[in-house]
């Protein structure tokens, strides 16, 4: 099979393409023929040599990627028969191997897919899609509209389907992104207002586009000044969800110092919740269905930024460098 190899820990170019001998299917397992793999920003943290959250730094060396879509192509033994040729999305879970033409994972991971949702969309959802619903289900009961919510890198994977998700709600919708063309973008996903976080005062203009009319509900996994100043939007008695610190060195926010100390909120009368841990993660699988099923019915249409699989490295760059829009996806 082709596939991407990691031997070192370092820079995306360390990820090469290889030849390697396809994996076979165990008992209760099945192989999948991959049509689109996902890359997610915890991808890069591990490639770099560091743990990335629950997921410890693996050893070398490794074909990354836990997110995978495709179709069935063989069986282990005692495995159901009617998987075979079926069209399916899986999080492969704690075990590699997504980066890759073949992959091999439980049944039990497996999510049935319609003949109308594509294989780059069904990806998108897998992963990206389940962490979306634990952020929503921690905001019920909002988006609502009542809300006025901010969303900031409302041009990513996650951001992307807040805004779709909180619009198809009723809420008024501000998403913020860097860059006229990520701007553009989020405005296309049905945003109420998009506003580029690039430009000095952007919360300012929030502010008078707006009015009187203070944000509710902030939704972010960025991190340091930018969440700072989106806090800063915060009616008293609103609420800041964090899923994430992109920004922040060390991936776990835990030395952020742009955050709000507890007397701060207080003052302020603002909640600030982190919304990543065994809550979500005793949950998956109902939140892997749940996602599956809003992209199936169209309620959600994540946007997908596609690179071939040989360009693994390239898709790697694109997203530290936040140059992508929605979620990144290699095409085998």
């Amino acid at each position: 099979m082709r596939a991407i190899r990691l031997h070192s820990f370092g820079p995306p170019e360390n990820l090469v393409p290889e030849n390697l001998p396809d994996p076979v299917p165990g008992a209760g397992e099945v192989l999948i023929e991959v049509a689109a793999a996902g890359v997610h920003l915890v991808d890069t943290v591990l490639r770099r040599g560091a743990p990335g959250g629950r997921f410890p730094r693996p050893d070398l060396p490794t074909v990354p990627g836990r997110e995978v879509a495709g179709t069935v192509t063989a069986l282990g033994p005692e495995t159901d028969p009617e998987w075979l040729g079926a069209r399916v999305a899986a999080h492969l879970g704690m075990v590699p191997g997504g980066y890759a033409d073949r992959a091999v994972t439980a049944a039990g991971r497996l999510h049935r897919l319609p003949a109308e949702l594509p294989f780059d969309r069904a990806v998108a959802m897998i992963g990206t899609g389940r962490t979306t619903m634990g952020v929503l289900r921690a905001a019920e009961p909002g988006p609502g509209p009542g809300d006025l919510v901010l969303v900031l890198a409302a041009a990513g994977g996650i951001g992307s389907l807040l805004v779709q998700y909180a619009r198809h709600r009723g809420a008024t919708v501000v998403g913020a992104a860097g860059g006229p063309h990520k701007t553009a973008a989020v405005a296309g996903l049905g945003a109420t207002a998009a506003v580029d976080y690039n430009r000095p005062g952007w919360p300012e203009e929030v502010r008078r586009m707006f009015g009187d009319r203070p944000a509710t509900l902030l939704l972010e996994g960025v991190g340091g000044p930018l969440a700072r100043d989106a806090a800063g939007l915060l009616a008293p008695g609103g609420r800041h969800l964090r899923y994430g610190w992109a920004s922040v060195p060390g991936f776990d926010g835990s030395a952020d110092p742009a955050a709000m100390g507890e007397a701060e909120l207080r003052e302020r009368s603002i909640t600030a919740e982190t919304v990543l841990g065994p809550a979500m993660l005793d949950n998956l699988r109902a939140l892997e269905e749940r996602a599956m099923a809003l992209a199936a019915d169209g309620t959600l249409r994540p946007p997908v930024h596609r690179f071939p699989l040989a360009d693994a490295a390239r898709a790697h760059r694109a997203l530290e460098t936040r140059a992508t829009v929605g979620k990144v996806v290699l095409i085998p």
